[in-house]
């Protein structure tokens, strides 16, 4: 086989994950600033204890779940007692934490123990662990490597102990937005399992010990130094086939090549590779302190499809049929199992629509499941009351859980993003030849962007209003009006009006967005980042800049993304929401990782570099006016086609399997036109 396909495959082969290695998403732990770092192997998840070398905390992997486990690893060297506890300050007399590096496949980290002995005699020795998530059993490796760094021979102990706390199985259904926690009755146990304990070292000499914590069921032979390397190397194919069709980007602008790495990360730690699940790869939402292993139709469709079709190939399509077959009127993600779970959510339908349209984009969609994801959305969409053109979205709890009234009911949006919705079904209809009302869907999805436009815009405060029941409407100054924006129910007058509010001191910050506006005293707060203010959900800022390179608002944009950059230099993956106003993330309860991560790389591909794919399979090229610096993504592959695309000094220039084509900055030019048939 000779031409783009055989590159592709032998790229996949030699493990080129779409130019990027494994080591290239390493990340030094001094610089994080996460509460507590996670680790998976997209079958099990397990926590660092804080500030220790070799202490690890809760371990999940459904349908196992050990919330409360602990283990705590001591040394006896030369008589003397070494605790690995983690104590700050001056009374913090034991193992040291020195640093380490965060894996896709595990976290390494290194400490220190130098000090003398009531004798006198110096005891000095090097620590390093490496922690490997298991991958095809619950539970994790931990190896432990001691060097002996005095002048005098050293008989070494590693005391590991294990608290594991409950133990038990939880229905993968029950795997919602919390961390499970197993009932206390009928629990499994956690088993400590370890070799090579007493070491004799002589000066400068090394060794080591392995241990493993494995909870559950399904005990299988072999030894944790096997366990760990057959889960590395399962990470490493994994990772290798999720990034095979990803480009790497190059560019000389600061901080933004460790923001897109690290956008990547995040989507690569959310897809878990475990077969009793619905899907493999499954999408959770978050999952890596195992809450939110659920997956969200939002997060999902709604805000990195183009990425996320990368990374998932033509299994999108197997997420989609698991989607359309969940009851989403009642529910707003499906659990691992494929069942639904939470209340009904107003966003599903347009979410669904964006990954089916990103999947047709790349590897195309038949005709059948889109016939029966139209259906799926008018199902959505009469979940909720008609309002003339219009639907009553409901509460705070079917929208975006603001802690005060506001944004409910009668919305800007999501009723916008239902008339794209509907003219992107009118769209895949005509690239599938599906069976669809065409004309029907473009002339309903005219009719609600009018009435979005004249019931619910206020010209005197420029922005959009909501509408209750018994008629009153209440100005909340959302960022889900930019969504609006986005979804085409702006004229000119009201867009510029928007864009109006998007300034320093209301919604922008130092480091990012804030989901509430600043300057509305009725509804920004500071305890719910998320959607209240203060800050917001992980992939606001990179979506909203995504927006504004759409309208060739290139400078803005850039102002927007650049204010997040901050979170690929301190965080290995994304946490679900972070400040705007201080570079930090909410300490505790919220979800350590989320899928919207993937949003900086969205904005980065089909934003900052302009890239257009389109559902018959052509790709569009649609290059900045202005751009911060050079940018090139080297290695796309797009319908068997390898893609490079340079943008630099004004110029833009892609190659196509090597054939290059130059591009304007007037307006989107064809690289790559439909296959035939």
């Amino acid at each position: 086989m000779t031409g783009p396909g055989a590159a592709r495959d032998a790229a996949e082969e030699r493990g080129e994950a779409g130019g990027y290695a494994g080591a290239d998403f390493d990340f030094d732990l001094r610089r994080s600033v996460a509460e507590t770092l996670w680790t998976g192997s997209g079958w099990s998840t397990a926590a660092l204890v804080p500030g220790t070398v070799c202490g690890v905390g809760a371990c999940y992997a459904p349908p196992h779940a050990a919330p409360q486990a602990r283990l705590s690893v001591a040394f006896e060297a030369g008589g003397v007692r070494i605790e690995d506890n983690g104590t700050p300050g001056i009374a913090g007399g034991g193992l040291l934490l020195a640093g380490g590096v965060w894996r896709l496949d595990g976290i390494e980290r290194h400490g220190t123990y130098h000090r003398r002995d009531t004798g006198g005699r110096l005891v000095s020795l090097s620590v390093r662990s490496t922690l490997t998530p298991l991958y095809g059993q619950p539970g994790y490796a931990l190896l432990i490597r001691v060097r002996n760094r005095g002048d005098h021979p050293l008989d070494v102990r590693v005391l590991p102990e294990l608290t594991s706390g409950p133990v038990g199985r939880v229905p993968l259904g029950d795997w919602g937005w919390m961390p499970p926690l197993p009932e206390l009755t009928g629990r499994t146990r956690a088993e400590l399992v370890h070799e090579g304990l007493e070491l004799r070292l002589d000066p400068g000499g090394e060794g080591d010990c392995a241990l493993a914590v494995r909870i559950g069921d399904g005990v299988r032979g072999g030894s944790p130094r096997e366990w760990a390397r057959a889960s590395r190397e399962r990470t490493a194919a994994r990772t290798a086939k999720a990034l095979a069709r990803v480009p790497r980007l190059v560019t000389d602008v600061p901080g933004l090549d460790a923001y897109y790495r690290r956008s990547l990360a995040s989507g690569l730690v959310c897809l878990w590779d475990n077969p009793a699940f619905a899907t493999s790869p499954f999408v959770a939402t978050s999952g890596i302190d195992g809450g939110a292993l659920c997956a969200y139709a939002w997060d999902t469709g709604g805000y990195a499809p183009h990425t996320l079709a990368l990374m998932l190939g033509g299994a999108v399509g197997d997420v989609l049929e698991t989607m359309v077959k969940a009851d989403l009127t009642d529910h707003y993600a499906i659990a691992p199992d494929g069942t639904g779970t939470g209340v009904a959510y107003a966003y599903s339908g347009w979410s669904l629509v964006m990954l089916a349209h990103a999947a047709a984009c790349h590897d195309g969609l038949g005709p059948g499941l889109l016939a029966r994801l139209h259906e799926t959305e008018y199902r959505l969409a009469d979940r909720f009351p008609a309002a003339g053109e219009l639907r009553d979205y409901g509460s705070q709890h079917n929208l975006l859980e603001m802690r005060g009234s506001g944004w409910e009911h009668v919305v800007a949006s999501p009723n916008a993003e239902r008339a794209w919705s509907l003219d992107l079904l009118a769209e895949l209809a005509e690239a599938t030849g599906a069976a669809l009302p065409v004309a029907e869907l473009r002339a309903r999805a005219g009719r609600i962007l009018r009435a979005v436009r004249t019931e619910l815009w206020d010209a005197r405060a420029g922005w959009f209003r909501s509408r209750y029941p018994d008629g009153h409407g209440e100005l909340a100054y959302s960022v889900q009006a930019f969504d609006a924006l986005r979804a085409g129910a702006c004229t000119p007058e009201m867009a510029a009006a928007l864009l109006s509010h998007l300034r320093e001191g209301a919604f922008l910050g130092p480091y990012g967005v804030s989901s509430v506006s600043a300057e509305d005293g009725p509804h920004y707060e500071l305890g719910d980042v998320d959607w209240s203010g203060g800050g917001a959900y992980t992939g606001e800022a990179p979506q909203l800049a995504l927006t504004l390179w759409e309208r060739g608002e290139d400078r803005t944009a850039w102002d927007v993304l650049s204010r997040v950059l901050w979170l690929g230099a301190h965080f290995p993956y994304y946490p679900q929401d972070h400040y705007c106003d201080r570079p930090a993330a909410p300490p505790r309860g919220r979800r350590a990782n989320v899928i919207a991560g993937l949003t900086g790389a969205e904005a980065v591909l089909t934003g900052l570099a302009g890239l257009r794919p389109r559902p018959d399979g052509a790709l569009d090229w649609a290059p900045p006016a202005w751009l911060p610096g050079a940018v090139e993504l080297r290695g796309l592959r797009y319908r068997g086609h390898e893609i490079d695309l340079r943008l630099a000094d004004g110029r833009a220039a892609a190659a196509v399997d090597g054939r290059t084509h130059r591009a304007g900055t007037s307006g989107p030019v064809r690289i790559l036109e439909a296959p035939d048939g």
